[in-house]
C-alpha cells in the first residue's frame, strides 16, 4: 500500500485528539498510517501506570498493522517508553525503522506529521518530503511527561521540521515564526450542536457538568469548595481519573460518573445547566486550549471556568471566577440569567470552526512545502 501519511500521534482512541480530528479529514483523500503512541516518560510503579502498561502490552500482542475503513492503517510499534535513556531511544530508533520501512517502500516521499517530540529520532530516516510537527501542549510542563528529555527531543524535532502548528498563541512564542502556524481548535459542531436526548444517568436538577481526565490540573480543591456552598447542586465528573480524588468522593454532591463514549457527551453536555472547567493557573494550563471549549459553546449551555489565556474570543460567552464564591454565584446567576439568545450566542461563536475548515487550512499551508 502506497501510504501518503505518515502521522505518529497518540494511541487511536473513542475519545478523539485534535491530532485525531484533523487527520481523519483527510482520509477520502490519503492513504494515512497511523503510529500510535511512542510515549513521553518512563513508567512508575502506580495504578494508573500499570494499566496502561496492561493495555500496551496487548496492544503490542494483537497484528502490529491493523486496517481501519477508509484509507487508515494503525501501527502498534514495539518499542520502550524510556525518553531519558540514550541508549533505549537508540533501541527504539532501529525497532521503529525496522517496523516502518518495509511499510514505505511503496511510498517514495510520504509526508510525516508528528504530534510527539519522541518520534524525533525516525525523522529524517524516512525519505519523507517534509516533516509537519503538530504542538498542542506544553510539553515542558504538561503533567506526566519526563520535562528535561523530552524539551531536549522537541527542539531537536523543531530544527528537522519544516512546518510547526501549535493550537494556540501561548504555545507559538517558543518556536521560530518564519514556519509556525497558528490554528486554534475546531470542533465537531454538528455532533455537539444537534438536539439529542438526555442521558438516563445525568441527575435531574441543577447539575455542573465536567468530562476530560481528571488529572493533576483539575482544582479539586475549589470546585469542593463550590460544591459545599451549593449543596442543591450536583457537580457530574466524567472521565478517567489520574490521581488521587479521595477530596472529591467525600462530597456527596460530587458524582464521579467514569469515562463515557464520545458519542454519547452531547446526551450530557446538552442538558446539564452548566459546563464547568475548573483547571488550577499553571505552565500547561496558560498555554492549552481545550477541545471541550469548543464542544462546549457548541452545546449551546451556560459555562464557568477559572482564567486562562485561551478563553480570551469567547470572554463575553463565559463566566469567569477565580474564587470558590465567585464561581458558586456565576452558576447561580448563569440559570437565572439563562435565555434561548444566548444559548444562539454561544452556538454561533464556534458555528464556523468545524475540523474540515480547519484541516482545509493546513493543508494549503503544506500544499506549499
Amino acid at each position: 500500500m502506497k501510504i501518503d501519511m505518515l502521522v505518529f500521534g497518540e494511541d487511536w482512541a473513542a475519545h478523539p485528539s485534535s491530532t485525531q480530528h484533523l487527520i481523519s479529514q483527510y482520509r477520502a483523500s490519503q492513504q494515512i498510517l497511523w503510529v500510535n503512541s511512542l510515549g513521553l516518560r518512563r513508567p512508575k510503579f502506580n495504578h494508573y501506570d500499570l494499566m496502561r502498561a496492561g493495555r500496551k502490552l496487548f496492544s503490542m500482542c494483537k497484528p502490529p498493522l491493523t486496517t481501519d475503513q477508509q484509507h487508515l492503517r494503525q501501527l502498534n510499534p514495539h518499542c520502550l517508553s524510556w525518553p531519558a535513556n540514550r541508549q533505549v531511544r537508540r533501541l527504539n530508533q532501529k525497532l521503529l525503522l525496522r517496523q516502518l520501512l518495509p511499510l514505505l517502500k511503496k511510498s517514495p516521499s510520504p509526508l510525516v506529521w508528528t504530534s510527539l517530540p519522541s518520534a524525533v529520532d525516525v525523522i529524517g530516516h524516512l525519505n519523507e518530503k517534509a516533516c509537519v510537527y503538530y504542538c498542542g501542549d506544553d510539553f515542558s510542563a504538561l503533567a506526566g511527561v519526563d520535562h528535561d528529555p523530552v524539551q531536549a527531543m522537541e527542539d531537536e524535532l523543531v530544527a528537522k521540521s519544516q512546518l510547526v502548528i501549535t493550537a494556540s498563541e501561548h504555545l507559538a512564542k517558543k518556536f521560530p515564526k518564519h514556519k509556525t502556524l497558528v490554528l486554534n481548535h475546531g470542533v465537531d459542531y454538528r455532533h455537539f450542536a444537534t438536539t439529542t436526548t438526555v442521558a438516563n444517568d445525568l441527575p435531574k436538577g441543577l447539575t455542573a457538568g465536567f468530562y476530560g481526565s481528571i488529572s493533576t490540573w483539575f482544582d479539586q480543591r475549589l470546585i469542593c469548595q463550590v460544591a459545599k456552598l451549593l449543596p442543591h447542586w450536583k457537580f457530574v465528573l466524567i472521565g478517567s481519573v489520574q490521581t488521587d480524588v479521595s477530596a472529591l468522593q467525600a462530597q456527596t454532591n460530587i458524582l464521579l460518573m467514569g469515562p463515557r463514549d464520545y458519542q454519547a457527551l452531547p446526551s450530557y453536555s446538552q442538558h446539564w445547566y452548566a459546563g464547568i472547567l475548573p483547571f488550577k493557573d499553571n505552565r500547561q494550563i496558560q498555554a492549552c486550549n481545550p477541545l471541550k471549549l469548543r464542544e462546549y459553546l457548541a452545546a449551546g449551555r451556560p459555562i464557568v471556568s477559572t482564567p486562562f489565556p485561551a478563553l480570551a474570543p469567547f470572554s463575553e460567552l463565559i463566566h469567569v471566577a477565580t474564587r470558590a464564591e465567585q464561581f458558586a454565584a456565576a452558576l447561580e446567576s448563569s440559570v437565572r440569567g439563562e435565555s434561548q439568545e444566548h444559548k444562539e450566542l454561544r452556538q454561533n461563536s464556534v458555528k464556523n470552526a468545524d475540523w474540515k475548515v480547519k484541516a482545509k487550512i493546513v493543508g494549503d499551508v503544506i500544499a506549499q512545502l
